[in-house]
C-alpha cells in the first residue's frame, strides 16, 4: 500500500501567499481615510489659490491708488518736478498777449466793445491734461513782470467745475467750468501738441471777467477727487460771476486779486474780489 504525505512547509507557504493578497486589498475603513485626505487636500488647494487671488487684486488696487494718490499731491504746490515734466500730456508752454481790454460777453449777439491795444506781454503755464478724466491741470507759477497772483488750477469735465487755488494767498476759489473759455482736453491738448510743434505760435489777447466771493464751501470732498486735491485743507469759497458793463463800473472797496491764464487761443484774467 502506498502512502501519501503532504509537505507541511509547502502548505504553509500557501497560506502566507493567501495573506499577502488579502493584504493588497484595502480595507473598507482606508478607502475612507484616503478619501478624506484627498477632500482635505483638494479644498486646501482652493483656499491657496483664492488666497493668491485676492492677495494679487489687492497689490493692483492698492497699486493703482497709491499711483494716483502721489501724483495729484503734486497738483496742490506751485512748482512740478522733472519727473511730472517728463510725464505723457505735461508740457511747459508759453503765450504772447496784447494788453487789450476785451470783457467776456454773455451772447454771441451782444457787440464787443474796441480793444484798447496796449503792449505785449508773455505768459507761461505748465500744463496736464488726463483725457480719459477729462481733468486739466494748470500751474501758472510766479509771472516776472506782472501783477497777477501765481496759482494751480483744476477744470473738471464730469463734475462740470472749475477750481482756481491762489498760492499768494492760499486759498481755493471754486465755480462752475465755463465751457465758453475754457477748451475741452481733446482741443486743448492738439493746441499745445501744435505750440510745441512750432505749427501754431500763439501771439493772443487779453479777456477780463470778474468774480465775487459768495460762500464758504464746508464739504470740499463733494466736488469731486481732482478738486478735493487741490482744495484740501485750504479754506474753500464758492464765486459768482459778476457783471460788469463796459464804461460802467461801481465805485465799491473790493478786494481783488488777479489770475491771467489760458486754456484756449486767448488768455484770460480772471479778477477774484471779496465783499
Amino acid at each position: 500500500m502506498v502512502k501519501l504525505t503532504f509537505n507541511s512547509a509547502l502548505g504553509q507557504k500557501d497560506v502566507k501567499k493567501g495573506e499577502k493578497d488579502e493584504a493588497l486589498i484595502p480595507q473598507e475603513g482606508d478607502v475612507e481615510e484616503i478619501l478624506r485626505v484627498r477632500q482635505q487636500s483638494r479644498a486646501w488647494c482652493w483656499c491657496m489659490c483664492l488666497g493668491l487671488a485676492l492677495m494679487l487684486s489687492g497689490v493692483v488696487v492698492g497699486g493703482a491708488y497709491l499711483y494716483r494718490y502721489y501724483i495729484m499731491e503734486d497738483v496742490g504746490t506751485a512748482e512740478f518736478d522733472a519727473v511730472t515734466l517728463q510725464e505723457e500730456n505735461t508740457y511747459f508752454c508759453g503765450v504772447n498777449y496784447h494788453e487789450e481790454r476785451y470783457m467776456m460777453r454773455e451772447s454771441a449777439e451782444e457787440e464787443a466793445p474796441e480793444p484798447l491795444v496796449g503792449m505785449l506781454k508773455r505768459l507761461d503755464e505748465r500744463v496736464r491734461i488726463l483725457q480719459e478724466d477729462k481733468v486739466e491741470l494748470i500751474n501758472v507759477p510766479v509771472p516776472e513782470f506782472s501783477d497777477n497772483d501765481p496759482a494751480d488750477i483744476v477744470h473738471d469735465f464730469n463734475r462740470r467745475m472749475t477750481a482756481y487755488l491762489d498760492l499768494n494767498l492760499n486759498k481755493c476759489y471754486v465755480t462752475p467750468l465755463n465751457t465758453s473759455i475754457v477748451m475741452p482736453p481733446k482741443d486743448f491738448l492738439e493746441l499745445l501738441v501744435n505750440i510745441k510743434a512750432g505749427t501754431y505760435l500763439p501771439q493772443s489777447y487779453l479777456v477780463h471777467e470778474q468774480m465775487v466771493v459768495t460762500e464758504k464751501v464746508e464739504h470740499v470732498e463733494q466736488l469731486g477727487y481732482f478738486i478735493y486735491s487741490l482744495c484740501r485743507g485750504r479754506d474753500t469759497y464758492r464765486l459768482q460771476r459778476r457783471e460788469v458793463v463796459p464804461g460802467i463800473q461801481k465805485r465799491e472797496a473790493l478786494d481783488c486779486h488777479k489770475i491771467r491764464h489760458f486754456e484756449n487761443k486767448f488768455v484770460v484774467e480772471t479778477l477774484i474780489c471779496e465783499q
